[in-house]
């Protein structure tokens, strides 16, 4: 064979080519950890907007155990799919993919509201405030939980792979 020839990938490898990462958001930044960040950063900021509507809605009547709900579940289907399309870009098994993310975020969720619980009911925090801060902790957890189990592919066994940060 001569140097400017490559050997044809075997059937099971072609997914490993074609997995590439080609996102807009991975073409311009090219490192999977400042993605995750700046999408992050999105997803955050529109998931406390959410919050704050929820909360100054039906706040009062319905207390901010409520705001925190609705707002989880107005903004976990954007979460899921600016992650995996811009960040973790993987392809294939997408049921299983959303059912992983919704583990890892109900996860922070359930952390977000225990935290929000001694925040606000035990040390008097108002909820807002304590929102943001809370939501940076669990924000920097949820990566992990994204990259290791959500979105992880395994060459041996998912042709399909995460792209990893360069």
């Amino acid at each position: 064979m001569q140097d400017d020839e490559t050997p044809d990938p075997a059937p099971g490898n072609q997914a490993i080519v074609d997995a590439q990462p080609t996102g807009p958001l991975m073409r311009l930044i090219g490192n999977q950890g400042v993605a995750f960040i700046l999408v992050g950063g999105f997803n955050t900021v529109l998931g406390t907007a959410w919050f704050v509507a929820w909360q100054l809605t039906v706040g009062e009547q319905l207390g901010y155990h409520a705001a925190i709900v609705f707002g989880y579940l107005c903004n976990v289907v954007t979460a899921f799919c600016t992650n995996r399309y811009l960040v973790f870009r993987v392809r294939g098994r997408i049921f299983r993919d959303f059912w992983r993310f919704v583990v890892v975020n109900s996860g922070a969720f359930v952390i977000n509201l225990a935290l929000m619980t001694v925040a606000v009911s035990i040390l008097g925090f108002t909820p807002i405030p304590s929102q943001l801060v809370i939501t940076l902790f669990t924000a920097g957890v949820s990566f992990f939980g994204y990259r290791d189990f959500s979105f992880r592919r395994s060459a041996s066994t998912d042709p399909s792979t995460p792209m990893k940060g360069k």
